[in-house]
């Protein structure tokens, strides 16, 4: 349950912790050139680039897959339920001070979750891979994602500094003024606080996190994801690759091109993204994870954090798009957007997929 883009020095402490299922460790400050290939499009607008990615002769096992496929973990099946009703129902929660574009960015992802019409490779298809967990009934997570409600906190009336357990105060004052409908069976709260928020651990230990609501603060029990916007406080945290942690200064992937130019939000995409794929696979922290501990699970975006495309694994990104800007991107969206988000582990293939692969 721990939210994803986390400094890398975290990055590759899990990585370890999982019997080194990451196939690619970088044994050596040398700089490998970036391999480019031409994608077939018009007039060549779109490259497809591996920055910095590790030789193979380096690989600690003999996979043919450096994304983090491994035999070694083991995601397992707790019993609990997992959001299969369609459509996902998520009440957004704009918590603090938010200005329409950066609403209008967040907005088109959650949307483009849906749109089987955005080109190949696109976000739809991306979230093909959290349709594949099931229930115990075999009912599987819905394709469908649906945003059923917004409101705007933008007086701030739980203070700019929140905790773990004041986030349920927040929903519960949202879900009264908002007239928000309980809805167990298909709904998600998501609560999105601006720049100027802090929150207990934020750009510390997590970027997001995500848990259920407690009867006693707001009534019912509804599974809830938390994300920050971490523009203005920890971007090399929370807002990685589009930002770079000081330590990575030399021998470490370029800083890239957020694709809509917002270092912070086009970050918290990623992070939203590995959040409500958590939620919906271990909405009350008892269906899918990895390891004993309900209380620190290791979910389905956890066990791929870090990773964007095929090649990555030990802190290398993997194989991305640019743009003739130089916008980089792995995914398309709704309206034309695009988006850089992380992959997330497929329990078929026991591996770390996207719809960007190459393998």
């Amino acid at each position: 349950m721990s939210s994803p883009a986390i400094n890398l020095f975290f990055t590759l402490f899990s990585f370890l912790c999982f019997s080194i299922f990451f196939s690619s460790l970088a044994l050596s400050q040398t700089k490998t050139p970036a391999t480019v290939q031409t994608l077939n499009v018009p007039a060549a607008e779109i490259k497809v680039v591996n920055p910095k990615l590790p030789p193979r002769s380096l690989s600690l096992t003999s996979s043919k897959r450096y994304e983090g496929s491994s035999d070694l973990v083991h995601l397992r099946y707790h019993m609990g339920p997992v959001l299969s009703s369609s459509p996902i129902n998520i009440y957004v929660i704009w918590y603090g001070r938010w200005s329409r574009p950066h609403k209008a960015l967040i907005r088109d992802f959650l949307n483009s979750i849906s749109d089987a019409k955005a080109p190949s490779p696109s976000v739809a298809e991306w979230w093909q891979t959290a349709s594949l967990y099931t229930d115990q009934t075999g009912a599987n997570v819905s394709r469908s994602v649906l945003i059923a409600g917004e409101y705007s906190d933008a007086k701030y009336s739980h203070g700019q500094h929140l905790t773990r357990l004041s986030i349920q105060e927040v929903i519960a004052s949202a879900a009264r003024s908002a007239s928000f409908p309980v809805d167990h069976k298909n709904g998600m709260y998501l609560v999105l606080t601006s720049h100027d928020v802090t929150m207990q651990d934020f750009c510390r230990a997590v970027c997001g996190f995500h848990y259920f609501t407690f009867p006693s603060m707001v009534g019912y029990t509804m599974p809830y994801a938390w994300v920050g916007q971490s523009g203005k406080q920890c971007p090399e945290v929370c807002a990685y690759p589009f930002a770079l942690p000081g330590y990575m200064g030399h021998g470490g992937p370029g800083e890239l091109r957020p694709p809509n130019g917002e270092t912070g939000v086009d970050g918290m995409v990623s992070v939203i993204g590995h959040e409500l794929a958590e939620v919906v696979s271990n909405p009350l922290i008892n269906a899918w994870y990895a390891g004993e501990d309900p209380t620190a699970p290791t979910e389905i975006g956890d066990l791929c954090e870090g990773l964007y495309g095929t090649g990555g694994g030990g802190g290398y990104i993997g194989q991305v798009m640019q743009d003739r800007e130089g916008k980089t991107f792995n995914m398309n969206g709704k309206g034309g957007r695009k988006f850089l988000v992380q992959w997330i582990w497929n329990p078929n293939l026991k591996a770390c997929a996207g719809p960007n692969s190459v393998d």
